[in-house]
């Protein structure tokens, strides 16, 4: 028997890490997320209440994602993407960008089983870091035009 329960709403404010918001990471089941890295204090709360925390280099860090399929139309949308200003943006969040996001809490058991956890809803951007892909060419530095004569 199959039992949900959708929890309150709310907004965390973090460093966000591994940011997959408008375009799914597809390494697996492709799923919206990111990887908040929170206050110690906001994470020991989460994880009194059960919700997961992963041990990062940076800090403590909340896993909060949503899965694309599923859902009454068999897809869901993509997560909001807001600037400061809330205004809707398309950009790639880079490792280190300041965010606040916003979560649904979920709870459901499964049999004999209890699952619980933190539903991407929308993020919006304090303090961008550009998204760098390390592909070819990443490495360069962009130069000054050089003169004919120079040559």
């Amino acid at each position: 028997m199959l039992i949900g329960v959708i929890n309150r709403m709310a907004i965390v404010e973090g460093t966000a890490y591994w940011a997959s918001v408008k375009r799914p990471n597809t390494t697996y089941e492709p799923v919206y997320s990111v990887n908040l890295v929170v206050e110690e204090d906001t994470a020991k709360d989460f994880k009194r209440r059960g919700f997961t925390v992963k041990d990062m280099d940076e800090g403590p860090a909340l896993i909060i994602k949503r899965k694309v399929n599923g859902g009454p139309k068999g897809t869901r949308e993509a997560p909001k993407l807001y600037d400061r200003m809330k205004e809707e943006i398309d950009v790639e969040v880079g490792n280190g960008s300041k965010v606040k996001v916003q979560y649904r809490e979920w709870e459901m058991d499964r049999g004999q089983q209890h699952f619980q956890g933190l539903e991407f809803v929308a993020m919006q951007v304090l303090d961008l870091v550009p998204y760098r892909s390390g592909g070819a060419g990443d490495e360069f530095d962009v130069e000054d035009a050089v003169e004919e004569d120079e040559l």
